[in-house]
């Protein structure tokens, strides 16, 4: 019922995800999601400290 995720598959999310964001918000759509993930990993595994990482304001 639920195989693996094919490169037909990948496609099709990557086109759905480029019309529902546009070409200019993506970028800043998968920098989020990243940074979302990396203090979702640090919040699970107990670190206390924050990474070292560019600021938004330092970023623009």
């Amino acid at each position: 019922m639920l195989s693996s995720i094919g490169p037909l598959e990948l496609a099709i999310v990557a086109i759905v995800a480029l019309l529902v964001f546009g070409p200019k918000r993506l970028p800043e759509a998968g920098r989020g999601l990243g940074r979302s993930m990396r203090e979702f990993k640090a919040g699970i595994s107990g670190d206390s400290e924050k990474p070292a990482a560019k600021s938004d304001a330092e970023a623009d």
